[in-house]
C-alpha cells in the first residue's frame, strides 16, 4: 500500500479512488503502477551474495542438462539478465544455456529488449563486479556505441536470452528450467499470491533444479520435502524429489 500512495502522490491524485480512475482510464498510469508495483530495477553485480551463489551453484546445475534453461521471474532489468549471461560464459555455459527472462508488462519488456548501458556507470560496475568475485574487466562483455557513450551487452550473449511478457499470478508454467532465480520477485507477495508463485516455480522445476527465493521454505508447507538448502542459512534449494 505504502507504493501505491507514493505514486499517488507522484500523481497529485487526492485519494486513491482517483488514482483507481486514472489507472483505468489512462494507459500511462497504468504503466506507471504497474512499475511502482513491480521488482527495484537492478545494477550489475549489485548483489554479491547472489553473484556468489550463482558462480557455486551454475556448473553443479546445468553441465548434467543437454539443453540448459534458466528462468529469471518477474526479472529486475536488463542488468539482471546481463549479470547472469556473463557468469554464465565465465562457466563455459552460455553458448547452450537459454535465459528466459519475464517481465510484467509490454512496456517493460520494449524497455528491456533496447536496453544499453552509458558507459559513464562502467566504473561504479565495474566495483560491484569485482566485489562479488569477477576477474578482469567488465568492459570485455560489452560493445560500446560509435560516439563512445554507450555500452550494450554483447550480441552473442544477448541472443541466449529470451524476454517476454508473463505475469506470475495469472499466468501458467510454459516450459521446464533446471535453475529459476525468483528471489526478487517475491518480497512484496502476500501468503496466498506468494502460495500461488511457489507453487509455479515448483510445476517449472526440473528433477534435481535449483530455486533460489527469497526467505526459507516453511517447513510445514508441503512443497518443504521436494527441496534441500544448498547451503546452511541461505534461500537457495536443489530439488530432490
Amino acid at each position: 500500500m505504502g507504493k501505491v500512495r507514493a505514486l499517488r502522490g507522484q500523481l497529485e491524485l487526492p485519494t486513491i479512488s482517483a488514482l483507481q480512475s486514472r489507472v483505468l482510464h489512462d494507459d500511462e498510469a497504468f504503466n506507471c503502477l504497474l512499475r511502482a508495483l513491480y521488482v527495484a530495477p537492478a545494477l550489475m553485480f549489485d548483489s554479491a551474495l547472489e553473484a556468489s551463489m550463482l558462480r557455486l551453484s551454475l556448473g553443479a546445475c546445468l553441465h548434467g542438462a543437454a539443453l540448459p534453461r534458466v528462468w529469471i521471474a518477474d526479472c529486475a532489468g536488463a542488468q539482471q539478465a546481463w549479470t547472469l549471461a556473463i557468469l554464465l560464459e565465465q562457466e563455459q555455459l552460455a553458448q547452450r544455456t537459454e535465459i528466459y527472462a519475464t517481465v510484467a508488462s509490454d512496456t517493460m519488456l520494449a524497455e528491456v529488449q533496447q536496453a544499453t548501458l552509458p558507459m559513464a556507470r562502467l566504473s561504479e560496475l565495474q566495483g560491484n563486479y569485482i566485489r562479488s568475485g569477477g576477474i578482469g574487466k567488465l568492459i570485455d562483455y560489452f560493445d560500446v556505441s560509435a560516439d563512445g557513450l554507450q555500452a550494450v551487452l554483447k550480441a552473442h550473449l544477448r541472443s541466449r536470452i529470451t524476454w517476454s511478457q508473463y505475469n506470475l499470478v495469472t499466468d501458467a508454467s510454459f516450459n521446464e528450467f533446471q535453475m529459476i532465480l525468483g528471489q526478487r520477485a517475491l518480497p512484496d507477495f502476500g501468503p496466498a499470491l506468494r502460495r500461488r508463485v511457489l507453487q509455479l516455480f515448483d510445476d517449472s522445476l526440473a528433477p534435481f533444479g535449483m530455486l533460489a527465493l527469497d526467505q526459507p521454505l516453511d517447513d510445514h508447507d508441503p512443497l518443504a520435502r521436494h527441496y534441500k538448502p544448498l547451503l546452511a542459512h541461505q534461500s537457495w534449494y536443489k530439488r530432490v524429489a
